[in-house]
């Protein structure tokens, strides 16, 4: 696990500004060109989507961040009539694909770095702000998480999430905690981590990091998004269009691999489905790897450091069985019912 989304400060304390990460490997896995729809399903700032219109095609963006859409109506206007916006969750990306299909898809998976340096937006320990970290700014918070949820969930949460270690000493100190007093911003959680688990001189960093993670992924569903993102994909590719997601943690990494692993028509199973099995080739791979980011571009953006990017290409078979179950995931449905 890295310290991603957490900490985007260059090295003399300023935010470091959005730089789109390894656009170049994504552009060359995409390869946009005029006549060509492409579907960018976390528009953020717009980084890839005004490189791919620069290339001459169209493109569909989407984000849950009602003001990342509301910032990108000046790409709407500069690139008249080649690029649209939608306020959604790109596991929604089918509703907005043309009958035609798409040529391609990009997911840069994970919190931007605009809203982590907003502090109002709850994603970082790093500025002091709500304790929230929700992209689309609605729904259950991360603070009513912290402070509902049963010691066990928060052990389960934090343990699978984040795969902090020290899970259920953090959650038994937070329950005391809030006992006394609410959680209400991200420094009461932050300070708390770091005197439950101290900081030692050989760690890279911070320890509140993993239970940081935690709670943004689970406020989000950033798993379950991801996996109804990347079955959408395979129904509305066309033959030989292609789909490049950049991730940037374990978690996400572990679902993408399995995900082209299965489309590519190699065998797999899991414990929920423990007979292998083999599926027509929905995909062909174009990364049997996951591509990392450069020396260089990591050493200009540290977002980049933790990045890998795979890739496939759609093939003219039928997309097979759409079962979560490949992915091996746990079950936290249970712990929903916070979010009702």
């Amino acid at each position: 696990m890295v310290d991603h989304g957490n900490g985007s400060d260059d090295a003399n304390g300023g935010p470091v500004r959005h730089i789109p990460v390894m656009l170049a490997e994504v552009l060359a896995h995409l390869e946009p060109a005029p006549g060509k729809i492409v579907l960018d399903g976390t528009f953020g700032a717009g980084g890839y989507t005004s490189a791919i219109l620069d290339s001459g095609a169209e493109v569909i963006g989407l984000d849950r961040d009602p003001t990342a859409i509301a910032a990108g109506q000046a790409l709407v206007d500069k690139y008249t009539g080649r690029l649209t916006l939608h306020h959604t969750k790109f596991s929604a990306l089918d509703k907005f694909a043309p009958a035609g299909g798409l040529d391609g898809i990009v997911l840069d998976i994970g919190v931007s770095s605009m809203q982590i340096d907003e502090a109002e937006r709850g994603f970082s320990f790093q500025r002091n702000g709500p304790l929230d970290m929700r992209m689309s700014a609605s729904g259950v918070s991360a603070a009513d998480v912290i402070n509902r949820a049963k010691v066990g969930d928060l052990i389960r949460i934090f343990s699978f999430l984040g795969e902090e270690r020290q899970a259920s000493r953090i959650a038994r100190a937070i329950e005391k905690k809030r006992a006394e007093k609410k959680f209400e911003t991200t420094r009461d959680l932050a300070g708390l981590i770091e005197i439950v688990t101290p900081r030692k001189m050989t760690d890279k960093i911070h320890p509140a990091t993993r239970v940081f993670q935690a709670l943004r992924v689970f406020v989000n569903n950033e798993l379950g998004e991801l996996v109804d993102a990347l079955f959408a994909a395979e129904r509305v590719l066309k033959p030989g269009g292609r789909l490049v997601v950049v991730s940037f943690h374990s978690l996400e990494d572990r679902i993408v691999k399995r995900f082209f692993s299965e489309r590519s028509g190699k065998a797999s199973g899991s414990r929920h489905l423990p007979e292998v099995s083999q599926v027509p080739a929905i995909f062909t791979l174009m990364t049997r790897q996951a591509v990392g980011a450069s020396d260089a571009e990591a050493d200009i953006n540290p977002r980049a450091r933790s990045a890998k990017l795979r890739a496939g290409i759609r093939t003219e078979a039928r997309f097979g069985k759409q079962d979560p179950a490949i992915f091996d995931l746990p079950d936290l449905a249970d712990i929903e019912r916070l979010k009702g």
